[in-house]
């Protein structure tokens, strides 16, 4: 029964180490991103004629 359990805990710790870094390794993907679009409407804002 106690194995059952232990077992059961490392596989949720494993899970929630894998979620973290998927997740920071998301945000940062989206952060650089949005840094390059951002980068790119500045520069050509020179461009835009109203």
């Amino acid at each position: 029964m106690d194995e059952k359990i232990y077992r059961t805990m490392r596989g949720t710790g494993v899970t929630n180490i894998v979620l973290g870094i998927v997740t920071m390794v998301t945000g940062i993907v989206g952060g650089v991103l949005l840094i390059i679009s951002g980068a790119k409407l500045l520069a050509g804002k020179s461009r835009i004629m109203f």
